[in-house]
């Protein structure tokens, strides 16, 4: 299966600070991701600062974990750019914020007409899934998204090195 790394093409633009992916937001989650076949995968290592009970990642950091991922599909799979208009998120047990990295992976599981049905999920260091989730998004033309949502080239998401991120 070819993995490729994905770049951010978002970094150059004044102002950006996205708290899932932006490199530079200090508070944020600072996500990369990879291609792999037909989905895309990043790992992520919790922090204390993230826990909602001692030692356990707070629920609602999982979501925007599985939502931030999703948005990937969307730019990279659907190519353009969208908003999430629902989030049906399963919990199977809990994320521990002092093991290993977790592991996110989502997938296009069909578009109908402009909304994107994308199937996610998070995994411990161990590899077990701790929670899964349907996202559906509301995906704008690629006219739009380049005009309103500053979508870029799609070939811009794609590195040429592994440290070209």
């Amino acid at each position: 299966m070819t993995r490729r790394h994905l770049r951010n093409p978002f970094t150059h633009l004044e102002g950006y600070n996205c708290f899932g992916c932006s490199p530079r937001n200090v508070i944020g989650l600072r996500l990369n991701f990879t291609e792999e076949g037909e989905e895309i995968v990043s790992q992520w290592q919790p922090a204390p600062d993230y826990q909602g009970y001692t030692n356990i990642l707070h629920g609602g950091i999982q979501a925007t974990l599985m939502d931030e991922i999703a948005s990937w599909i969307v730019y990279v799979k659907v190519k353009t750019a969208g908003f999430t208009s629902r989030a049906e998120i399963r919990y199977l047990k809990p994320v521990r914020t002092d093991g290993g990295p977790v592991t996110l992976r989502a997938k296009l599981l069909r578009m109908r007409r402009n909304l994107a049905d994308i199937d996610v999920a998070l995994y411990d260091d161990s590899g077990q899934k701790c929670a899964g989730g349907l996202l559906t998004f509301f995906t704008y033309s690629p006219e739009k998204s380049r005009e309103t949502m500053y979508y870029p080239d799609p070939d811009e998401f794609y590195g040429h090195t592994e440290t070209d991120r």
